[in-house]
This record gives structure tokens, C-alpha cells and sequence, in this order.
């Protein structure tokens, strides 16, 4: 089967008329399928199905929200659903007796979809998997977009979809929404643009109320500190935390693995500059498939791609370098170095996506080199100052971070 699907990727890459014949055939297919999946089925009004970055993690502001309502005794009647690519590694979700722990993409997973009254995702459903007139579809969404999106996407070099395959896609979306949520003024002005929400009349699903995954970054405690550092086997180890987390790169991907990601610097002469005093803690995007061998750097480079929540590696680490990743957005509510090491800026701008705002907003330098990314880690790290352009940056775009963003997207999706 996994030669079949590369085989039919290679040929979808290469011949755009197969692609769409392909695409059609199966999205008809799958649509009847999960129309006869529903009949007779009725939708249960306190049950609840959330999904993480299509079932790969238990992170984001699903599980913020799962979290806060299973810890709220107004909610104890309501049932809970969790997606998951790998249900296995989550059954211990199911010690609370109202949650159950189902796998994502399969039969079971769609008639629970057609059964809860409220679906709770950010990323996308599939096309063919649209929420019935009394239900309520939750888009959580996944960041503040740094990098164009959707319908604002001028040059696309994305090797599975053309502009107007993109455009098609959030197109599809947009119909399915009943609230977007949205963490500023900001992202709403172009969550908006981006999923061409007036010409859909859906301006009007727009949630501006914060995002719920970023309560914890207010609320955590040095317990939580100590703990992770535990679990990641560094709490003995008394030197500076890097987190390293950059983006995917639309233009890289291989057929039966998904996209990948080639780690363009130069570890050896980080490890040779930096081991004394720093260790990195090396994250990559959830659209990245390829794994990482940092055997040679043991001790200096931890691999941390499967942690589930990168909240948790934010509020151990003293520094994050980036690229275009939305990462740096909220890890700036902690009020921290960033780095921005964008050794393919221009690729990056001109041929792959663009931005959304004026790079002299950042709060954190954007240096191109290994040579400039080891003295400004050094920099940051004796001089760094939160300073008036850091504030108005998260004056701008994190206003609304203040701890209780979960407390107000359920007051205003479940009770309205």
C-alpha cells in the first residue's frame, strides 16, 4: 500500500490533470461514504471531539480548552473526544471517565465527528467531512501568520499544490466554519483575507478573543519548569537553553515520507563556539516527516521534534532561534531573546510565500550566517533588554495573552 500511495504521489507531482482526476474521484468517494456513515446518526449536544495538528499531537489549544472544561464542574456531564494518529500512546487521557481515545481517519473517528455537537481542531478537517447544520466547528488555528496564507499567497512553490489548489482548499474551509479563533485585531484582519471570508459572508465567525494555548505561558509555575527539565533528562545540567525551532519549507518533500526539512547550519562550529555554555534543544515543524540523527552532538543537541506541547519547551529555554516559523509570537509573551537565523531569506520571500508584516517589527535581529548567529546568541545573551520595540510588539499582537483565553472560547462556543 505505502509503494502504491508513493508511486500515485510521484505521478501527482508531476501531472497536474491526473492530480485533479485523482483528487475528484477520491473526494467523491469519500464524501458518499461519510454521507451514508450519517444517516440515522443524531448529534449528541455534550459531546465534544478535539484533534491536534491532525492527530498527531495532544498540544495547542485543544488541549487547552479539554483542559480547562474537565477541570470545571459546570462541564462534568459532557463527554470527550480525542483524535489521535497514534491512540496508544494517549490512553491515559482515558482515566478521566468522560474521555475516550479514538484513532484519527478511520471509520470510528467519522461517526464520531457526525455525533458530537462540537468539533474542535487546529488544522484542517478532511474535504469531504463537512459539520451538519446544528453543529459547531471550531477553528482553532495554529498561529499568528507571519507568512502569507492562503488567498494571499502570491508565488507558491509548493510542490503538492497549485495557487488555486490552495486557494480551493481554504475555500473549502471557510464553509465549514462556524468560529475561527483569532489571538488579535491583527490575525483577524488576515485570517479573514486569507480564507476570502467576505466573499464567503463568514466575516462574522471571526473569534478575537486570545489564543487558550498561550493561558499556560501566564500560568505556569518553576514546579513545571523543574519538571520538564526532568523529563528531558537536563535537569542536571547547568548551562543556557536554546530552543532551535525553525519552519517547513513548501518546496521540500518526498514522496512517501512527507515534507522534509535539511538542517542548514553548520553544528559543528555552533558545538565549537557554544558547547561550554549552552546546550540546543532542536525542534521541528509538525509537518516534517524526516528524522534527525544528532548521535555526533550528544550532550550539546537534543532532539525534542516529539514532544507534544511546545509550550513546554518554551519555558525552560533562555533563548529561541527561528526563521519564518509563528513560533516567535508567542514565546515573545515571555519576554525573552529571539534570534532570527534566515539563511534562505530571499528563496524564502520572493519564491515560497512572503509576509505579512515589515521585518523591522521583530523583536530579535535576523542574521543570515553561522558566523552572525554565534555572536548574536553571545549578544543576546549579555545585552539583551526588554525593550519599548519588544513591548510594542507584544502590544500589537499579544494583548490578549492574559491567562484566560480558554475561559472565554468556551463561554462564548458552548453556552452561546
Amino acid at each position: 500500500m505505502n509503494k502504491i500511495r508513493t508511486v500515485l504521489m510521484n505521478i501527482a507531482k508531476k501531472n497536474l490533470i491526473l492530480r485533479k482526476i485523482f483528487r475528484k474521484c477520491l473526494f467523491i468517494y469519500r464524501y458518499i461514504r461519510y454521507k451514508i456513515r450519517g444517516l440515522g446518526k443524531k448529534v449528541d449536544n455534550k459531546m465534544i471531539i478535539f484533534c491536534s495538528f491532525n492527530g498527531k499531537t495532544y498540544s495547542d489549544s485543544p488541549k487547552a480548552l479539554y483542559k480547562y472544561m474537565i477541570n470545571n464542574i459546570e462541564y462534568s456531564d459532557y463527554k470527550y473526544v480525542w483524535a489521535f494518529k497514534k491512540p496508544e500512546k494517549y490512553e491515559e487521557l482515558e482515566k478521566n471517565k468522560n474521555t475516550i481515545v479514538i484513532k484519527q481517519g478511520t471509520g470510528e473517528y467519522e461517526k464520531y465527528l457526525l455525533k458530537s455537537k462540537y468539533w474542535i481542531f487546529n488544522y484542517r478537517v478532511a474535504d469531504h467531512q463537512y459539520p451538519k447544520k446544528n453543529q459547531v466547528f471550531l477553528q482553532c488555528w495554529h498561529g499568528t501568520p507571519l507568512k502569507r496564507l492562503g488567498y494571499d499567497i502570491d508565488n507558491s512553490d509548493n510542490v503538492l499544490n497549485t495557487k488555486k489548489e490552495i486557494r480551493y482548499k481554504y475555500r473549502t474551509d471557510a464553509k465549514k466554519f462556524k468560529y475561527l479563533l483569532s489571538p488579535s485585531k491583527f490575525a483577524s484582519e488576515k485570517f479573514i483575507s486569507a480564507w476570502n471570508l467576505k466573499k464567503a459572508k463568514k466575516e462574522d465567525c471571526i473569534l478575537e478573543v486570545g489564543y487558550p494555548r498561550n493561558d499556560f505561558l501566564s500560568n505556569y509555575t518553576e514546579k513545571n519548569i523543574e519538571e520538564i527539565k526532568q523529563k528531558l533528562c537536563i535537569d542536571k545540567i547547568n548551562k543556557k537553553i536554546i530552543l532551535y525551532a525553525p519552519t517547513w519549507r513548501d518546496n521540500q518533500h518526498t514522496s512517501g515520507i512527507g515534507y522534509t526539512y535539511k538542517t542548514e547550519i553548520d553544528f559543528d562550529l555552533l558545538q565549537e563556539n557554544l558547547g561550554q555554555d549552552y546546550i540546543i534543544l532542536f525542534r521541528a515543524h509538525y509537518l516534517v516527516a524526516n528524522e534527525f540523527d544528532f548521535e555526533k552532538y550528544k550532550g550539546f543537541i537534543y532532539d525534542v521534534s516529539k514532544v507534544d506541547d511546545i509550550n513546554e519547551l518554551y519555558i525552560i529555554s533562555d533563548i529561541l532561534i527561528t526563521d519564518y516559523s509563528s513560533v516567535f509570537f508567542d514565546f515573545a509573551n515571555l519576554k525573552r531573546p529571539i534570534i532570527y537565523y534566515m539563511y534562505d531569506f530571499d528563496q524564502y520571500k520572493n519564491e515560497m510565500r512572503g509576509f505579512y508584516i515589515d521585518l523591522n517589527e521583530l523583536p530579535g535581529n535576523i542574521v543570515k550566517t553561522e558566523k552572525d548567529l554565534i555572536e548574536e546568541i553571545k549578544n543576546v545573551d549579555n545585552n539583551f533588554k526588554y525593550n519599548e520595540k519588544y513591548k510594542k510588539f507584544n502590544n500589537e499582537y499579544n494583548y490578549l495573552d492574559d491567562g484566560n483565553a480558554s475561559q472565554r472560547v468556551v463561554e462564548k462556543v458552548v453556552f452561546k
